[in-house]
């Protein structure tokens, strides 16, 4: 007499299912992470701490350090502006490049048309295929 065993053993191991599950978690998370900002915040902290300290010293020893002290302040608030405004002004950088981008295809477009409609002045081939292409696009 004959008789099978039928087994149930998984196709995945769990450990991998585990290890697939951080790496889902990890690209989640990363995704919305900017180290970018982070790192600019750490750079524009690490100015200030140090314009800080250089006016901290140079006033103690000059005499007239009001002035000095008024000019690193308008330094940092100056690189602050800067960090503040990093954001906006790369949105407007790419708002900027965008329309560029589009006026310049708009006009390699056109001139492209422009080149085509004076070939089809002189070749009745190509006017002829415009014009099927033109009834098809009406029927269309």
């Amino acid at each position: 007499m004959t008789s099978f065993v039928n087994t149930d053993f998984p196709a995945v191991h769990p450990g991998v299912i585990r290890a697939e599950a951080f790496v889902a978690v990890v690209q989640q998370r990363r995704t919305g992470f900017n180290g970018t900002k982070s790192l600019a915040a750490l750079l524009l902290a690490a100015m200030v701490a140090a314009l800080v300290v250089v006016a901290d010293q140079l006033v103690d020893t000059w005499d007239d350090g009001h002035l000095l002290a008024a000019w690193v302040l308008l330094c940092s608030l100056g690189f602050a502006v800067m960090a503040l405004l990093a954001d906006s002004a790369r949105a407007a950088s790419n708002g900027i490049v965008r329309r560029l981008s589009g006026w310049i295809q708009a006009r390699a477009r056109a001139h492209a048309d422009a080149r085509m409609w004076e070939m089809a002045q002189k070749d009745y081939r190509v006017m002829a295929d415009i014009s099927a292409a033109i009834a098809r696009a009406e029927v269309e």
